[in-house]
């Protein structure tokens, strides 16, 4: 990015952020500079957006200004480059910055123990643990000021008063005491939520800096930033890719965990789409560039993962506004309790100290950082898995959702039509009856006709080259195959020919038998010698999605009570796919603004999801409690309309989804509670004086620590699919690669 180029926002990477309320500090110190217009700080993510004042302003300027802001409240800024979405490194935890003095601070704390109660020297203890204050609490102090600079009252100004009023009544060993606790628990916080924020990195750690690019027929190596729209990659085994593109040519497995969170590899050929960040498998392939790496998919995943983490969820903002009334108060009761012992009491002394342990109870670290520890973690793992989810509310919402609604062509169903039965007549066999038909529909482009092609080509059977090929709109079609008119179609086509009564009655039995499905019955004929026979009849229908019926009895173990089905084809076949695995109510010939209405009135019995594929169901998406959009083909509109995102095509992640939304739920209540029951317990034993400082500060610390454990749990969370459907979807993805590959060459 050029100096004088126009700038809206800015993003730096904030290291060592170990509080909500530093957050909060940060943020208005920075706002508060000549150079910038708004600042917001996402403690989630651990960035901080800036909006200079003058957006052609020097980036230089821009960026040693906010540096200078945020290195004086004790934290590093890295500026990201041209907006590019890669993140800055983790540093390792040895290298934390706030390592160094917590170290120091707890030598100079012990040898004061040692000196003090093994070799009575109260002067040399006195010194020692004046100067573990003055390392250990340099930061912390210097964080107050900032704070104080930003008029805030936060952890940091509450620990350096505490101490500072510890040191003037003589109590260096707690004062000291306090210190080395405090950093201690803080410097484990930063270090912890480093490593949680840094789930996402290794997605774009892991895309490659560089491309072979071929031009003029010559392999010529470039940075994956300067890949353009038209370039042609090669893409050799074990290598990841560097852009998102089409194959052009050659035929290989590409690993697209990254991507879809999907962990078995997936066929690619010429004609499909590949990813930034994917691993390809054994084959050399040949990839046209589509998208330049800054707008890979990869990179939006991790956008909208950093967007989502940053957000606040309502019970987040509940704490919030909570913490905001508390701190102050709590803190007037402590100068109230100072006050009340200097002037009623006779040992003034004893209240001072009850209201300093007051000050550090008040610190409310546990509380505001219950809630996004959850959702970081939560949104992480949930990414992991492959799903896509826009914010702590989603999650929140879905956790309350009782009625998910499904769209059925594309979701309950695979959205495209396959061979599920061949009848054969007489003589004839499935084989003869296939191959005469594919041999009749290659050249032709219905849908049905494709399906055919694909299962009579997967099966290897022989497919004849057809001649004198003839379409009979609204009939079906024929062709000359081996000397012999084979005729492929329906009812209709049935009326026109000359056949016995007794083969018609029986097409027309099985027609209306597979048609109360909601599937279609194809006859297959021969004309000989100006006589007319039935070689037999090939089912075709779209599929139900395997895994469909148990991923339905998952999501009711997961405590969803209702599932609907909203779709716009017609009933008989709507109804026939909702038996086959178990949905409770059928709502169909929808147009999609129908389905708004449909999802209206489902919500009157409570939340309601919607998941469709992304496509021509955004109005109930958007009209949902939690719409989800399911499918890496529809995630340009999922992106605006939805709330979730299924990445791969497996309802198995919708039940994952909602066990990982209960769960997100209970922990952050969890951590709550915790949090208030510690605080208020504290709190009313340090004002009768049976807490003393350092007890205080272990409390704060401990909970602290013990809450951001908790909320970590949610990035262990895996996606647990049942062994078989596990296969079956493997079996299925393998079939429908070998039906695609071979139609394909077919065709070629």
């Amino acid at each position: 990015m050029s100096e004088s180029a126009a700038v809206e926002l800015v993003i730096f990477d904030i290291a060592g952020m170990d509080c909500a309320d530093c957050a909060t500090s940060i943020e208005r110190v920075v706002a508060k500079l000549p150079v910038v217009a708004t600042s917001n700080v996402s403690f989630g993510t651990a960035t901080l957006t800036v909006k200079p004042q003058n957006p052609t302003s020097s980036l230089k300027e821009l960026a040693r200004a906010v540096g200078g802001a945020v290195d004086r409240a004790g934290y590093s800024a890295t500026m990201r480059v041209d907006g590019e979405m890669r993140m800055g490194r983790q540093v390792a935890w040895w290298k934390n910055r706030k390592l160094i003095p917590t170290a120091i601070a707890i030598v100079l704390w012990s040898a004061a123990c040692a000196a003090a109660y093994l070799v009575n020297q109260p002067t040399v203890s006195t010194t020692l643990f004046f100067l573990a204050i003055v390392i250990g609490g340099f930061p912390i102090a210097r964080a107050a000021i900032t704070s104080l600079g930003a008029r805030r009252l936060d952890m940091n100004v509450l620990m350096s008063i505490s101490v500072i009023g510890a040191a003037a009544i003589g109590e260096w060993s707690e004062g000291a005491l306090v210190v080395v606790l405090f950093s201690i628990g803080t410097t484990l916080q930063a270090i912890t939520f480093d490593r949680t924020r840094g789930a996402i990195r290794g997605l774009l750690e892991g895309t490659p800096e560089e491309a072979v690019v071929l031009r003029d027929a010559v392999e010529v190596t470039v940075a994956a930033g300067d890949l353009v729209p038209g370039d042609v990659v090669r893409v050799r085994p074990g290598v990841r890719l560097a852009a998102d593109g089409e194959v052009i040519e050659g035929l290989s497995t590409v690993q697209q965990a990254a991507i879809t969170g999907e962990p078995m590899p997936v066929g690619k050929g010429p004609g499909e789409a590949v990813f930034a960040g994917t691993i390809n498998g054994a084959g050399t392939l040949l990839v046209r560039v589509t998208k330049p790496a800054s707008e890979s998919m990869l990179a939006r995943i991790v956008h909208l993962v950093e967007t989502a983490q940053s957000t606040k969820a309502p019970s987040q903002q509940l704490v919030d506004r909570f913490a905001a009334i508390y701190t102050p108060a709590v803190v007037v009761s402590a100068a109230l309790v100072a006050a009340g012992g200097w002037i009623l009491s006779s040992n003034p002394d004893t209240w001072f100290y009850r209201a300093l342990v007051l000050l550090v109870i008040a610190c409310p670290c546990a509380l505001v950082i219950s809630t996004p520890v959850s959702i970081v973690s939560a949104i992480g793992s949930a990414t992991r898995m492959g799903i896509l989810v826009k914010g702590g509310g989603a999650l929140e919402d879905m956790a309350r959702v009782r009625t998910i609604a499904f769209d059925k062509t594309g979701t309950l169903t695979l959205g495209r039509p396959s061979v599920t039965a061949v009848i054969p007549f007489g003589d004839e066999t499935e084989a003869s009856v296939l191959s005469a038909a594919a041999s009749v529909e290659q050249v032709s482009e219905h849908p049905l006709a494709r399906a055919i092609v694909a299962r009579a080509l997967h099966d290897n059977l022989a497919v004849a080259v057809a001649t004198e090929f003839q379409s009979h709109p609204g009939r079906g079609v024929s062709a000359n195959v081996n000397s012999q008119r084979i005729s492929v179609g329906g009812d209709r086509l049935l009326a026109e020919l000359d056949i016995t009564a007794q083969q018609s009655g029986h097409v027309r039995r099985l027609a209306t038998t597979y048609g109360a499905r909601g599937e279609n019955a194809i006859a297959v004929l021969e004309s000989s010698h100006g006589a007319v026979a039935v070689l037999g009849v090939i089912v075709v229908a779209d599929r139900v999605r395997n895994g469909a019926e148990s991923a339905i009895i998952r999501l009711r173990k997961s405590g969803i009570r209702s599932i609907a089905m909203l779709s716009g084809d017609r009933a008989i076949v709507a109804n026939s796919v909702a038996r086959s695995i178990g949905v409770d109510e059928v709502r169909a010939d929808l147009l999609p603004e129908q389905k708004s209405s449909a999802i209206a009135s489902l919500r009157a019995r409570g939340p309601v999801a919607m998941i469709g594929d992304g496509v021509n169901d955004a109005p109930a998406l958007v009209a949902a409690d939690v719409g989800i959009a399911m499918g890496i083909g529809g995630v340009d509109l999922a992106l605006e309309s939805a709330d979730v995102a299924l990445m791969r095509d497996d309802l198995g992640s919708l039940a994952s989804l909602v066990e990982l939304a209960w769960q997100t739920l209970a922990i952050i209540r969890q951590n709550v509670a915790l949090s208030m029951i510690t605080k208020g317990a504290a709190l009313l034993l340090g004002a009768f004086g049976f807490v003393n400082l350092w007890i205080a500060v272990l409390v704060d610390v401990g909970t602290s620590l013990i809450v951001t454990l908790n909320g970590l749990r949610l990035a262990r969370v895996e996606h647990n699919a049942a062994p078989e459907d596990s296969e079956a979807r493997q079996h299925a993805s393998e079939s429908c690669i070998a039906y695609d590959h071979d139609y394909r060459h077919a065709a070629d």
